[in-house]
Order: C-alpha cells, then structure tokens, then sequence
C-alpha cells in the first residue's frame, strides 16, 4: 500500500502515535511497521541484552517480540502506548529462555530484601548521567557501571526485571507495572527492595579488589 503525500507530510510534521502507526501497519503499511520496530528496539534490545547478559541471545529474543506484536496486532488496543505490552513480552520471553537453560533457581523470586527501603540506588547510577567528564572519570564510571550491570545480574529475577526496566527503559513505575502485571505499588517496593542486594554485590566486589 503506498502513503498519499498529505499522508507522508503529517508523519514528517509530528511524530504519529503508536495507535497510528499500528492501524497503518493493519492496513498493510510496511513502513509504518518498520517505524514501530525503529521506536523500540534500541530500549527493548538494551533491556533483553542486560537482562539476558548474551548479546546473540538478546538478538534472537528481540526478533521474537517484534515477530509476537506483529501477529498480535489484530487483537491490541490501539489507543495506548504499546511500550508496556512490548516491555511484558519481552521479559516473558526472557524468563522462558532463562527456564530453557535453567540458569536460574526460581526459588529466589521470593527471597531476601526488607520493604521500605528509602535510600537512594547506589550513586554508580547518577554519577554515569554526569555531563562534560574527563578521560580518567570517563574511565571511572564505565568500570562502575559495569560493576552495577553486574550486580543488576545477581538480582532475582523479578527485581532485575523492575530495575533494568527502570534504568535502561527509563519506563514510569505505572509502566513497569503494566509490563510486569503486577500493581505499581509492588513495582515500586520491588525496586526498593533491590537496593539491599545490589549495595551488598557492589560492596562485595570492592573489597574483592574490583576497579571502583
């Protein structure tokens, strides 16, 4: 199906939502498709490789979702964001690879952590956002991120789930609830209760003699 031009200047003039572009893609738009897929998967590969911690993994998982919302366009509400529903099947499908592999001990999503954390994530996380830095703090904060990515792995899988969709998605706790099928609320006490576990696994590697 070809656009008309008054078609092709409205997308050019603003950016057309995600309902639009699905209706498009319904009629048989490939490009409108494509826009989707070019809108989301750099956060949804960023979100699957950290998740994961397999970049080829990470490849197949997001070709799988990008598959599953294609198929799946016929039956979605088109007049919300797709990026909660986008954001659940990907984690769904890392957990089934997670399951595939047995990597995990699924045992550990009801473990550990007290509520009410109120303290800050560790500041690994803000001093990576600071602007304008030298070489050496650039140095610096790529091997605290790595060692906070790290920490981010030993996170049972629910809590890594909320952080990564936190910090790499940059997705609002309401958000990261409608991915996860869980109220806002747990998603909020499931970040705070990370802190804990990632402030110990930072501790941890420190005092190992890992770069800081």
């Amino acid at each position: 199906m070809q656009i008309d031009q008054k078609q092709e200047s409205s997308w050019r003039g603003k950016r057309p939502s995600d309902g639009h572009l699905a209706q498009r893609a319904l009629e048989g738009d490939e490009r409108a498709f494509e826009a989707l897929v070019q809108r989301y998967s750099g956060p949804l590969f960023s979100f699957i490789c950290h998740f994961l911690g397999d970049y080829d993994q990470a490849c197949d998982i997001l070709q799988q979702v990008f598959l599953q919302l294609y198929l799946s366009l016929p039956g979605l509400h088109l007049g919300v964001p797709l990026k909660p529903w986008l954001f659940q099947v990907a984690r769904n499908r890392c957990l089934d690879e997670l399951r595939r592999k047995r990597a995990l001990t699924f045992s550990e999503l009801e473990s550990g952590g007290g509520g009410g954390e109120e303290e800050e994530l560790p500041m690994a996380v803000e001093s990576i956002a600071d602007g304008r830095p030298l070489p050496e703090e650039l140095a610096e904060r790529r091997d605290l991120q790595r060692l906070l990515l790290g920490a981010i792995q030993g996170l049972p899988p629910r809590f890594r789930a909320v952080v990564l969709l936190r910090y790499t998605a940059q997705l609002s706790f309401a958000e990261i609830g409608q991915a996860l099928s869980m109220p806002e609320a747990t998603a909020k006490t499931y970040f705070q209760r990370s802190k804990p576990f990632l402030r110990a696994s930072l501790s941890g590697q420190v005092r190992a003699g890992t770069p800081s």
